[in-house]
């Protein structure tokens, strides 16, 4: 493919949604280098010909994000600033006939399975011994790695199913030559992820394999942090805090989005699970993984939520004592069972029982960082932002959790290296300190 001008075509691929599109962007452009691509990611610079939107269409406020995104490149397109737009991911997977009436400027869509075809379009092979060979696009020290795709999962509000199919998982061969590639680059700790971390091996291995799986990694020589994304609670593998009290590489650290603390809502959302039995859990982690950090997420606004079981979750969160929270604002999605009940808690009063969680959550989080100031906790260091060198413990994952600042005045440390650092000083959400030796 040749632009007017003749130069060589140059791509640009641009990611929106999590970090499970993030892991799709990066195997889209290493396919492209290797058949010669010039291949840039989320570029400002206005000088690619080629333009790829990997889209996201989990809840509301990402669909409008990635029309918007689509509009304006097509507005870009229709200037004659760019010759070619492409796009692809979840948003394309489940609306591709609605987007191809309502942005005909489009060149074409594809859905989240759909890599080879995106390759024709630039006359390119999909090369099979590409696989593993993974360029990355966030800092070099650190990577995801998904270890599976779709989900097999019923929760009544979630999409996801319809837009990533049904769960498959990778084999724990290829996920280790994965991490090994990895490992040569660089890469010094894995975010595993997943839709659903637990189901990982049911299909291929008729048993849930991630203690495997996590056994094997931890074989990677340079891989030093292995971290959990994604865990859904019900049937929870106990194996797993087992392997991680063993292995030192796997994160004192989990990922395990839990929705909501009222049985009746969590009922109506279909997870498959009670308070009592995920009051429980939390309790054996904690048992059998000393210091173990838990992150969830929680979702307010589900239809007919009322007062009191909202006021069932901000008890659920004051008593579980989480150490990091996320809150989601339920979003009414298409083709979904909760689709059929009303979309009844007016957008006000889901903004305000977001705002009150966090409120709770805020205040947990400084005691719990209080505690640690006077400790030495192992750092690795992601970045220098203004006056301070910024990185992350054990208990926290990149751009979604707490950080460590440490001023770079008086300390020096590498980005992408380990150090260890005494806590001086606490806030709601970070901890400042200094490197010792």
């Amino acid at each position: 493919m040749k632009t007017k001008t003749l130069k060589k075509d140059k791509v640009n691929v641009i990611t929106l949604g999590c970090s499970k599109n993030l892991v799709d962007s990066e195997n889209i452009i290493t396919q492209l280098r290797g058949n010669d691509f010039d291949v840039v990611h989320d570029s400002n610079d206005e000088d690619a010909n080629i333009v790829v939107v990997n889209t996201c269409g989990f809840i509301d406020l990402a669909k409008e994000e990635s029309v918007n995104t689509i509009l304006q490149y097509a507005a870009v397109k229709k200037r004659g600033e760019i010759d070619k737009l492409y796009v692809t991911g979840c948003l394309s997977e489940r609306y591709k006939n609605d987007l191809e009436k309502e942005i005909p400027e489009v060149d074409a869509y594809f859905g989240t399975l759909e890599l080879p075809g995106l390759l024709a379009k630039f006359n390119a092979d999909y090369k099979h011994e590409l696989i593993g060979e993974r360029v990355i696009t966030t800092p070099q020290h650190y990577a995801y790695l998904k270890i599976s795709e779709g989900c097999n999962r019923t929760c009544s509000f979630c999409a996801i199913p319809l837009m990533r199919g049904k769960h498959i998982s990778q084999p724990i061969e290829a996920l280790v030559k994965q991490a090994e590639n990895l490992a040569r680059h660089g890469v010094k700790e894995l975010m595993l992820i997943a839709q659903e971390l637990t189901y990982y091996g049911l299909d291929i291995y008729k048993k849930r394999a991630l203690p495997e799986l996590l056994r094997a990694l931890s074989e990677v020589e340079g891989i030093e942090w292995i971290r959990l994304h994604y865990a859904y609670p019900s049937k929870f593998p106990m194996e797993v805090f087992d392997v991680m009290a063993e292995l030192p590489k796997v994160c004192n650290y989990l990922d395990m989005p839990l929705q909501h603390g009222s049985d009746t809502v969590l009922d109506r959302m279909r997870r498959h699970i009670t308070r009592e039995d995920t009051e429980h859990l939390i309790r054996v982690a904690r048992e059998k993984v000393p210091g173990i950090a838990i992150r969830t997420t929680l979702l307010v606004g589900f239809p007919g939520e009322t007062e009191e079981e909202f006021a069932e979750m901000a008890d659920f969160v004051q008593e579980m004592k989480f150490e990091r929270v996320g809150v989601f604002q339920y979003s009414h999605e298409e083709n979904t069972s909760a689709h059929e009940l009303e979309d009844d808690i007016d957008p006000q009063t889901k903004a305000d029982r977001a705002s009150r969680l966090m409120e709770i959550q805020q205040e947990i989080s400084f005691a719990k960082n209080e505690e640690k100031v006077g400790q030495t906790l192992r750092v690795l260091f992601d970045r220098k932002e203004g006056e301070f060198f910024v990185g992350r413990t054990e208990a926290d994952s990149p751009e979604v959790d707490n950080e460590v600042l440490v001023p770079a005045a008086t300390n020096y440390v590498r980005i992408g290296d380990f150090a260890n650092v005494k806590i001086t000083e606490a806030s709601d959400y970070d901890l400042y300190g200094e490197v010792v030796q």
